[in-house]
């Protein structure tokens, strides 16, 4: 035809495709050495996008519900427009409709959902009408643009005269007092939700609220961020742990598509079947397969505790620090087994991991037989000034063979990062490409302190998956730390309960089966589950309801046995 599909940008000096003329035929993405040109047809189905970024950039097609009185989450990967959808609705963004290069008028917008909710939602959005509270996703870095002591800074954003309450509910009134500088990790989360709470707004936001928090204090997230629903206000949940998610949500809107490229927003669910849904991978009003096989949750019978063939053995672990102690009673880990260890933040997990990992030395007590662990820190860290290829290079034996491709470059989707610099890594990126780090090592246990952090629903069972393959075909085993309960009882085993007081003392059992592990723990959270009927995933039981009561007489936290 005598045209150019690639042009050079006069401007920006960098190629562009002309997706008019361009008839997918894959010649580009053959020829370019770095691999930066991939081409993904969309869906015929796709009417204008509601956003794009750009020529070949991403587009967004359609907005979730907005609806008063209730929560709705958001289920999808990371980078399918999550992170753009809260921008729209809090009016951070302006929608473009596709006109990356021309702006379109408020008028225009509004004309556009004529008919729909959100219609009269842009038209208050444009006139200034909403008022948006907002948590972000990363509160790690609160503490650079928030200074002084917490009580303070949550004194002065309550609009609403409900500092105590929710402090008290969040657990947080014992570092009120404390700067801000000085909290970790699930300090600032908590800190961030009550900040977001006391704020008198018509909309509410939280991205990704149960980040570095355990399961009781989810599970107490999940109380305050509900109590807004409940007072009529409009909330809406970006979140990966499938239990908080189906705790805290009445509907779900899925997102499908590909990262980085597009993103789609599926109609709304009730939360039940919409989580259901996901995790089927087919949307069947769209009809729409998004993933190639459904996720399979198995009730495994409880796990035979002695007879296996052990790999390591531990006597009884005990340390001591200035005002806090923990020991760990005599235990095993065995061949081919996935071990999990949970409990309270502050009880000792982190501890019992380096005296396994001979990070740190027991004060009591030791590792009866010497075994080679490969260890995944809990605070992962990007002081390494190569790219990612680089690294794995110099830290993977095995890097380019056919079984390193397999194993660890295709389920972390490494390929796409390889050619990053390491300091450049987002959280997500980063976590992958440390579990990814110590499954390329030749170990007897793969020791994982909260894997599933930063990762989406898709990535923490791809991990899950990828963990348990090599464990078996290397005859080797793993301890995973983590507070997803679905992730839990996707990989588990076996396991192991921490219990005790926070900061204080900390105690911890030997591996058990998964069931009674469960109970055990639950049990002092005060909480129940039950399995879903469908999919045989993990659920939470509505506190005081007839199913919590029940299972709470007889003793099974966990579920019941059908």
């Amino acid at each position: 035809m005598e045209e150019d599909t690639i042009t050079v940008d006069p401007k920006t000096k960098k190629p562009v495709i002309s997706e008019e003329l361009c008839s997918g035929c894959g010649i580009c993405t053959k020829r370019c050495y770095f691999d930066a040109v991939t081409i993904i047809n969309l869906p015929e189905a796709l009417d204008e996008p509601i956003h794009r970024y750009g020529q070949n950039m991403f587009e967004l097609f359609g907005l979730p519900n907005i609806k008063e009185g209730s929560v709705v989450g958001i289920l999808g990967p990371n980078g399918i427009g999550k992170s753009t959808i809260i921008r729209i609705l809090s009016g951070e963004l302006k929608p473009n409709l596709g006109s990356y290069d021309a702006e379109p008028e408020w008028d225009e917008i509004i004309n556009y959902f004529k008919g729909s909710q959100l219609q009269s939602y842009f038209k208050k959005l444009s006139e200034g009408d909403i008022k948006v509270s907002h948590k972000p996703q990363m509160v790690n870095m609160l503490s650079n643009v928030v200074k002084g002591e917490v009580r303070g800074l949550l004194e002065s954003i309550d609009e609403r005269n409900k500092l105590e309450e929710v402090a008290k509910t969040l657990e947080i009134e014992q570092i009120l007092d404390r700067d801000i500088s000085k909290l970790g990790g699930g300090e600032l989360q908590r800190v961030a939700i009550s900040a977001a709470v006391l704020k008198d707004a018509d909309f509410y936001y939280f991205d990704e609220p149960t980040s570095w928090l355990d399961v009781k204090q989810r599970l107490n997230a999940v109380k305050v961020i509900r109590s807004l629903a409940n007072e009529g206000k409009s909330v809406m949940v970006i979140e990966h742990d499938l239990a908080a998610l189906d705790a805290i949500s009445d509907y779900v809107h899925i997102l499908y598509g590909h990262p980085g490229a597009y993103g789609v927003v599926a109609q709304m669910r009730g939360v039940r079947v919409g989580i259901n849904t996901y995790i089927g991978g087919f949307l069947k009003e769209e009809n729409v397969r998004f993933r190639r096989q459904p996720i399979v949750f198995d009730i495994r019978p409880p796990a035979e505790i002695t007879g296996g063939e052990v790999l390591a053995e531990y006597t009884e672990l005990k340390k001591s620090f200035k005002g806090f102690s923990i020991d760990i009673e005599e235990g095993e880990v065995q061949y081919n087994e996935i071990v999990t260890a949970f409990g309270p933040n502050g009880i000792g997990k982190t501890t019992f991991a380096k005296m396994l990992a001979e990070v740190m030395k027991p004060d009591q007590g030791k590792i009866k037989k010497k075994v080679s662990i490969a260890y995944k820190p809990q605070y992962l860290s990007s002081n390494y000034d190569g790219t990612v290829q680089e690294l794995l290079m110099t830290t993977a034996p095995n890097y380019g063979t056919t079984l390193f491709k397999t194993e660890i470059v295709n389920p972390f989707t490494l390929e796409e990062i390889m050619d990053k610099t390491v300091k450049d890594l987002s959280g997500g990126e980063l976590q992958r490409l440390a579990i990814a780090t110590a499954l390329s090592k030749e170990a007897d246990i793969y020791l994982f302190d909260e894997p599933t952090a930063f990762l989406d629903v898709e990535q923490r069972l791809r991990a899950a998956r990828a963990i348990r393959k090599i464990v078996e075909s290397r005859h080797a085993a793993s301890i995973i730390i983590d507070h997803d309960i679905v992730f839990i009882d996707y990989i588990s085993d076996r396991a192991m309960v921490f219990y005790g007081e926070p900061g204080v003392e900390g105690h911890a059992t030997k591996p058990m089966d998964l069931r009674n592990a469960m109970n055990r723990f639950l049990s002092d959270v005060g909480v129940t589950f039950r399995r879903d009927k469908e999919t045989k995933r993990p659920r939470v039981n509505k506190f005081e309801s007839y199913l919590d009561r029940e299972q709470k007489e007889k003793g099974e936290y966990y579920y019941l046995e059908s």
